[in-house]
């Protein structure tokens, strides 16, 4: 992975880490601006294969638009992004749709429809993307229900449920396809301290038990602490510094020490 002009660098990963696991996701040098707002800036790092990593930053550094280019929705500017060693632009528009394919997103709202019911907003790709039957479409639906305990509620509509409700079932329905790639966008946002903890065990649960790579988008520290084995921090377009849950929490960054910290005083303004 080449490295960007002018970015940060982030120091060395405690010995062995590197040889843990392949990257699953890779940014080269991604440029990439909306009109006269530069929001990537020669962004480079990688997600390791197999672990829950966080993109962290404060609102606004291209958080969400990382989760973009990743499944192919944006494409940079300049640089390169690869999913599993192949090139997202340079992808036709078959490739392109047989590589979404790989992924599951949990989307900020849970994205239901609102004329669904739970059981039918979940089972909504297995209908749509594959040819499976009904009998094996259900039992797969109950099975992802029941993983994000939901199972009683497999009835009801979007709007009969709670915000953590809504939640654990776009994530029943993010893992319906057995997506070797979870993206997790701000999955925290709209829950009190106790709901997102309980989220971010569920979401630690099912890792543990299933497996993938998880990428969560986050600029919840709490969360961070409780889940993220692989942490990049994001201001200005680029990585300030990306690594090791422990190691970034150990920082002698200033920026990332601020950030982690939630001090007023440091590189990070209103601005």
């Amino acid at each position: 992975m080449r490295a960007s002009s002018g970015a940060t660098a982030a120091p060395e990963a405690p010995a062995g880490w590197a040889t843990l696991t392949e990257p699953a996701i890779e940014f080269e040098d991604v440029q990439k601006s909306f009109g006269d707002n530069r929001v990537l800036d020669g962004l480079t790092f990688a997600i390791p294969e197999g672990r829950i990593s966080m993109i962290m930053g404060p609102s606004g550094v291209g958080k969400s638009v990382c989760i973009s280019h990743m499944v192919g929705l944006e494409l940079p500017d300049g640089g390169d992004v690869l999913v599993e060693g192949q090139s997202v632009p340079a992808m036709n528009r078959r490739d392109l749709l047989r590589m979404r394919t790989k992924f599951g997103i949990l989307f900020q709202n849970g994205a239901l429809f609102s004329s669904m019911s739970l059981f039918e907003n979940v089972a909504f790709p297995l209908r749509q993307l594959t040819d499976k039957g009904e009998a094996e479409i259900v039992e797969i639906v109950r099975r992802r229900l029941s993983d994000v305990g939901l199972s009683e509620a497999a009835n009801a509509r979007p709007s009969e449920l709670s915000g953590g409700m809504r939640k654990r079932a776009g994530f029943a329905r993010a893992l319906v396809m057995d997506p070797r790639i979870v993206l997790f966008d701000e999955p925290d946002s709209g829950l009190d301290p106790v709901r997102c903890a309980l989220l971010c065990d569920l979401i630690r649960e099912i890792h543990e038990h299933s497996g993938g790579t998880y990428v969560v988008v986050t600029h919840d520290i709490l969360s961070a602490r409780r889940i993220a084995d692989y942490i990049c921090v994001l201001w200005k377009g680029k990585v300030v510094e990306a690594g090791p849950m422990e190691q970034i929490f150990q920082s002698s960054n200033a920026f990332v020490r601020q950030f982690l910290s939630g001090e007023p005083h440091g590189p990070l303004g209103m601005a």
